[in-house]
């Protein structure tokens, strides 16, 4: 709702289908609904109007928990701000999905450690995220979003607080990741060269989406 009480109409008409193992960018201004359209896509909102499915379920038929279970199982979130949490080491971090879902806790340290040194932080564990550069902080974030093997990752803006350089090294991460494991990678970006090497682009603009060549 907006100051008046009307409804804002974020997004209008939306029509998107997303295959598995593609790269796929979602560009846009700021306000355009960018992240609106990728907590929907990560059953994180619901649309007022509308449906999503994913792998042929549809999203607006299940309950809250059947929608966080999708949510912890089958889909990976990076965001812009890490939220790792400052008392836990890189390893609890990565690891505290697979908790919550019951895995024992030495299979669960086994695999995330496993993960973060696949992603060069094999000598990093036990640091807290206070002790980590930006670049590592993000890179314990996508190690956290891979801890439960998903079939997708939802980026957004996943190198806004980074510097150039730091961000071409994620920007090779996510890119890695597609390539050796097929997982589909959906970034929302204002970086054109992260943008440029998705393997399809769409604009979002005042809530309509375009293909972007």
């Amino acid at each position: 709702m907006g100051k008046s009480g009307k409804a804002i109409e974020v997004l209008k008409g939306i029509d998107l289908v997303i295959n598995q193992g593609e790269t796929l960018a979602i560009e846009g201004a700021s306000g355009a609904g960018k992240s609106t359209l990728l907590h929907i896509l990560g059953a994180l909102d619901r649309p007022t109007a509308g449906k999503v499915f994913f792998q042929g379920a549809d999203l607006g038929s299940l309950n809250e928990v059947e929608l966080a279970e999708i949510r912890n199982r089958h889909i990976g979130f990076v965001f812009q701000f890490h939220h790792l949490l400052p008392e836990f080491t890189a390893l609890e971090n990565t690891i505290m999905p697979a908790l919550i879902q019951g895995m024992n806790y030495k299979e669960a340290a086994r695999r995330g450690e496993d993960i973060l040194t696949q992603l060069g932080l094999g000598h990093r564990l036990l640091h807290k995220p206070g002790e980590l550069s930006g670049g590592e902080q993000q890179r314990v974030a996508v190690a956290r979003a891979l801890m439960l093997n998903p079939e997708v990752i939802l980026a957004d803006e996943p190198t806004g607080n980074l510097d150039t350089k730091t961000g071409e090294e994620v920007h090779n991460l996510l890119m890695h990741i597609n390539q050796e494991k097929g997982i589909t990678i959906v970034v929302v970006t204002h970086n054109p060269a992260l943008a440029a090497r998705m393997g399809r682009r769409v604009l979002l603009v005042d809530g309509v989406l375009y293909n972007k060549k």
